[in-house]
């Protein structure tokens, strides 16, 4: 072999090592992602796209150093359940789970893979977590909202429409928090000077009909609620609204931009952007049971003045002027 070949294996050789250390020392980590809908699902795929921009931002490069093993679970009960399963099977360094749909069956499947939830209702009541200071096991996230803003909702739905005498809240009656938001509603119902009532949201035939019984009677209006179940239904429910002349408040924006009249909540996409921060945080050491449950930070309101014509209604300059956004 001729020296300067020998020389050159020698440096090779030398350098080697310091480039295993390195791939070595950036290990690809996995996280899974369990979504309650079908793949393509336009509001959970603005919330994916805000959850892995936020990963970006913190330096996980998806591909390189961080996978995601994405679960479009649709919305049946059965199939987030085997997904669950199966996605806590394949040990991910952590779970990205979304509301109350997807973190019990993942509870059923692990206590001891991480998960995270950037929206769920009230996971004390829920039994995810032991308080919202000191979650205590291997769960923590980002509340949706508190009771109160049931009380904002129908404050809104007067303030935009006050000749509604009677309310319609449309909520998922097995969820023991849509129970409880309820009632907050119900309670101040007399305040505002409306009857409040309950409109299930069992499946898509229910809420048709119900909702048709109730515009038979003058005064009417709709409150929904945040939950699965009227993300499923969107599009259902906003038809309904237009086709019955139902002035509706919504618990998020999606509704407007589809032609809703008004929502009053918080930013789901930001939400997700603060979930990615906790999933950043564990991927470095961190335990979910000693990162607090959060509630948010951000609320926006949002009007389509389109849809308030259409009603009616001549919306006050005051409450255009609060809102973060307004379609035309």
């Amino acid at each position: 072999m001729r020296r300067r070949e020998f020389v050159g294996l020698l440096g090779g050789a030398a350098a080697w090592p310091l480039a295993v250390r390195a791939q070595q020392s950036e290990r690809v980590r996995s996280v899974g992602v369990l979504l309650p809908a079908a793949a393509g699902d336009p509001v959970f795929q603005a919330r994916l796209a805000a959850f892995e921009q936020e990963l970006a931002r913190l330096g996980w490069i998806i591909g390189g150093n961080l996978r995601i093993d994405m679960r479009w679970a649709t919305t049946n009960a059965a199939e987030i359940r085997k997904q669950a399963a199966d996605l806590v099977a394949r040990a991910p360094d952590v779970i990205l789970s979304t509301g109350d749909s997807t973190v019990p069956p993942l509870l059923e499947a692990t206590r001891t893979v991480p998960i995270v939830f950037p929206v769920v209702n009230d996971p004390i009541g829920a039994g995810y977590v032991q308080s919202l200071a000191r979650p205590g096991g291997n769960v923590t996230g980002f509340m949706l909202h508190e009771y109160s803003i049931g009380v904002k909702l129908l404050e809104l739905l007067k303030e935009i429409a006050p000749g509604v005498t009677r309310v319609a809240v449309l909520r998922d009656s097995a969820s023991p928090a849509q129970a409880a938001q309820f009632g907050v509603i119900l309670a101040v119902g007399p305040m505002f000077k409306a009857e409040v009532s309950p409109v299930d949201m069992r499946d898509a035939g229910e809420i048709e009909r119900t909702v048709e019984t109730f515009a038979r009677s003058p005064g009417g209006g709709l409150i929904v609620v945040g939950s699965g179940a009227s993300i499923r239904h969107r599009d259902l429910i906003v038809g309904l609204a237009a086709r019955h002349k139902l002035p509706a408040v919504y618990w998020e924006r999606f509704f407007v931009v589809a032609g809703g009249l008004l929502s009053y909540g918080a930013n789901t996409l930001d939400q997700y952007r603060r979930a990615a921060g906790y999933v950043d945080r564990i991927l470095k050491g961190e335990k979910p049971g000693d990162l607090p449950v959060q509630a948010p930070t951000k609320y926006e309101l949002a009007i389509n003045l389109k849809t308030a014509k259409a009603l009616g209604l001549s919306l006050p300059l005051g409450l255009q002027h609060r809102a973060d956004e307004v379609i035309e």
